[in-house]
């Protein structure tokens, strides 16, 4: 049975430190202040339509019952079906389930998809599960919320603590229980069930091509660029290789466990990312060692944070020496971070416009679905490039002309495309 969550949030999502609803709604106040959109629009647009929380029990290996809690967040779904990740990790909350599906709906609009956004996911620790207690898990889930997702109404895709395996499962009970095989209903699923190449490593190419633009429009040589990569997971390490292969010097790359930093350049290609060797980074040979913490204040010239968000905050925004910032994580610089690094003159790339080369590619994966025929890597990666320089543009053209901060710039170029559907639309009734 689904329960609203609603009427058990504070207001600002509260938690002691900064949560990712918190984080999202200051920013969508602070970018409503440089726009013309009605003060209902935004009032409308700091709640989420629905928060659905269900109970999901699991038969364990052992035969023992253990009951987990799901959660799906709707967020805004002006512009198209709702869009977002599905996690597994015991961390997962409805506050910050909300927060995320406010960045997505202001990533898919940001890049002009016909999506709104959207988050869920189960409060269980992954590592916990067996495979089979985890397909079993997932199928229970996807029944769960069947009544609220569906090709043309909320379309999941994997987050952490899921994969391509996980949307295959979920994809494959909800068509089960639909009586007709329904692809579309989730994306990042295999390429051989409906799943689009590319999709993996789209969120880490995009943000690549957008560190690229970066290093361009501040006048630097990409092969004299040093970057520092927190995370060498799906998206830090697919960002760090395709930036090693166009010549910029990757001196630092980390795990959970910390990171190996050489000032001549790592080989990026010879560390094993997350996926393919688990906590493998700091096995590799490196002149030296550094903690996390470390490796976000090096003399760099671009820093992109891709692990986990609320790593760049008030406490360390002085002491980072990057010239640039590029945010590969959701969510990874808190509010008083940015203000910190606005007042120093340091930019920052906001993820909901680098790292959005994963929707952007689901959207592919669900054109495809709903067509039928499936499309090449190469058309994948060119038509995401085209769309990540449009967006990129978009956005660099507000910074220009309105001396903003390049997340106000992402905001304005989103929150005008929302605000424009909602007054077209109108409120009903």
């Amino acid at each position: 049975m689904a329960i609203n969550m609603l009427d058990g949030l504070n207001s600002d999502g509260g938690t002691e430190s900064e949560s990712a609803l918190e984080t999202a709604r200051r920013q969508l106040t602070e970018a409503a202040a440089h726009i013309n959109v009605d003060d209902g629009i935004i009032e409308r647009l700091k709640h989420p339509t629905r928060v659905v929380e269900v109970a999901v029990p699991l038969k364990r290996d052992d035969g023992t019952v253990e009951v987990f809690t799901g959660i799906r967040a709707q967020h805004d779904d002006v512009r198209g079906p709702y869009k977002g990740g599905l996690r597994y990790h015991p961390g997962v909350t409805a506050e910050e389930c909300i927060g995320l599906s406010m960045w997505m709906t202001w990533k898919c609009a940001v890049m002009d998809l016909p999506f709104g956004g959207a988050k869920g996911g189960i409060v269980v620790n992954p590592k916990d599960l067996s495979t089979a207690e985890k397909e079993r898990l997932t199928r229970r889930f996807a029944e769960e919320i069947r009544d609220t997702i569906g090709p043309k109404r909320d379309i999941p895709a994997p987050d952490m603590g899921t994969d391509a395996q996980t949307m295959a499962w979920f994809m494959d009970a909800y068509s089960m229980q639909e009586g007709e095989t329904t692809p579309g209903v989730v994306t990042g699923k295999p390429p051989v069930i409906g799943g689009s190449h590319g999709r993996e490593e789209a969120p880490g190419r995009s943000v690549a091509i957008i560190a690229r633009e970066a290093i361009r429009h501040y006048d630097k040589d990409i092969e004299e660029t040093t970057i520092a990569v927190q995370g060498f997971g799906s998206v830090g390490a697919n960002a760090a290789r395709l930036l090693d292969d166009w010549g910029a010097t990757v001196v630092a790359v980390s795990d959970v466990n910390g990171a190996v930093y050489d000032t001549n350049g790592l080989d990026t290609h010879a560390i094993a990312t997350h996926d393919e060797q688990p906590e493998a980074v700091m096995r590799h040979g490196a002149p030296n060692t550094l903690t996390n913490e470390e490796l976000l204040e090096l003399d760099v010239d671009v820093v992109i944070p891709a692990a986990v968000g609320n790593v760049l905050t008030e406490e360390n925004a002085n002491d980072v020496r990057a010239d640039i910032i590029v945010e590969g994580a959701n969510g990874p610089t808190t509010f008083a971070a940015d203000a910190i690094f606005e007042e120093r003159g340091i930019p920052v790339i906001p993820d909901i416009l680098a790292n959005a080369g994963g929707v952007t590619v689901s959207y592919f994966e669900w054109l495809q679905d709903i067509n039928r025929r499936q499309w090449s890597l190469e058309r994948v990666n060119n038509e995401l490039e085209t769309e990540m320089l449009s967006a990129w543009n978009d956005v660099r053209q507000e910074v220009e002309a309105g001396d903003t901060s390049w997340r106000d710039a992402a905001y304005i170029v989103a929150l005008n495309r929302v605000g424009e559907a909602k007054t077209a639309r109108g409120l009903w009734p």
